[in-house]
């Protein structure tokens, strides 16, 4: 209702300008074109500071009223994205007061110094001074802003720390799709032109390669331990799409042919974030930041942060890719079609009558 109201408030105000636009029209059929326009460079410069003190209004009443529900009241939830946060309130300060300082600037100037019969307009069509004062300090203070920014995009594409734990994460429209190395902690090599062969192998890995029996491939969540640095391996299967990390503050484009990385240490569980947002129903969301087709509104995935136990317990009931695609080489059923062989021998001797 409260929106309803301030709507028609905004309606009445563009109806009586309308109003005061046309009146001014017939005004100026009657007084003569010089004073006519002289009268309407009054209502502008009035308009002026109106649309000045209004638009103040509403960019702090879209403040108040949205800033609550962006993802800055939660708070980075990985240690990297602490300092980009920090990074960006720097940014939306320093641009903010610009902003402010420009638009009062802009919008009072044009007011103050309209038209009038008792002063003249100055002319000036060079000023090196004014010229290197509006062009030097701005390049400053952009160029800080970009090293700031190329500090931390160094950062998070540089190598990741030795511990870190390596989940490979693949799109293709419209979805994501991830693997883990097993216990050598390699990933298996991948080659295009083994998709679907054999027939599941979704992601083209090589399974000549030694490396790759023990991967994991997984489909649903990606599920991640808190307080050690992940590394992410992204790729393409299709067209460009972009890996987008909001809750960690980090995003990174997936180009076909083309792997790209990017690390970040968790700092909160799925379990702690819950209580930290008052949401029982939160999740951490992979999002695709990068138009890829008609289905790119449901190209939605979800991490799981656990705990380093539960990580662990996860990760132990994981079946490799390997013995799924070929489960007749999986040696868990090997090793129990032994024992049913052996369990039929014994039962076989026992049941057997015996010769005297």
């Amino acid at each position: 209702m409260k929106e309803l109201f301030l709507v028609a408030i905004v309606i009445m105000i563009f109806v009586v300008i309308f109003q005061i636009a046309k009146a001014s029209e017939y005004v100026s059929v009657l007084k003569g074109e010089e004073k006519t326009r002289k009268q309407n460079n009054r209502i502008n410069g009035f308009m002026m500071i109106t649309v000045l003190v209004l638009g103040m209004i509403g960019v702090w009443y879209c403040n108040h009223l949205y800033y609550g529900k962006t993802l800055f009241t939660q708070g980075s939830a990985s240690v990297e994205g602490v300092q980009i946060d920090n990074m960006l309130y720097i940014t939306i300060a320093v641009t903010g007061f610009i902003f402010v300082v420009t638009q009062i600037l802009l919008f009072w100037f044009a007011f103050k110094y309209q038209e009038t019969d008792k002063r003249k307009a100055f002319y000036f069509p060079h000023n090196t001074k004014l010229e290197l004062i509006w062009t030097t300090i701005p390049a400053i203070v952009l160029t800080v802003l970009v090293v700031f920014g190329l500090k931390h995009w160094f950062l998070i594409t540089g190598d990741a720390p030795k511990d870190s734990v390596v989940v490979e994460i693949t799109g293709h429209q419209f979805g994501w799709e991830m693997r883990y190395p097993g216990k050598d902690g390699v990933l298996g090599r991948k080659d295009y032109k083994l998709y679907n062969t054999p027939s599941g192998n979704s992601l083209g890995v090589d399974f000549e390669d030694p490396t790759s029996h023990d991967d994991l491939r997984i489909s649903s969540d990606m599920h991640i331990p808190v307080g050690r640095p992940v590394k992410l391996v992204i790729n393409s299967q299709d067209v460009i799409h972009d890996v987008g990390l909001p809750h960690f503050r980090l995003k990174m484009d997936a180009v076909p042919g083309i792997p790209t990385t990017l690390w970040f240490t968790p700092k909160y569980t799925t379990a702690q974030m819950k209580e930290r947002t008052g949401n029982a129903n939160f999740v951490y969301e992979i999002s695709c930041d990068q138009m890829c087709g008609k289905g790119h509104f449901s190209m939605r995935g979800t991490i799981v942060v656990d705990t380093e136990a539960d990580y662990k317990k996860w990760l132990d009931a994981q079946k490799p890719e390997y013995f799924t695609i070929y489960p007749d080489r999986d040696p868990t059923k090997q090793n129990q079609a032994a024992d049913s062989s052996k369990m039929a021998d014994k039962t076989v001797a026992a049941v057997m009558p015996i010769k005297k």
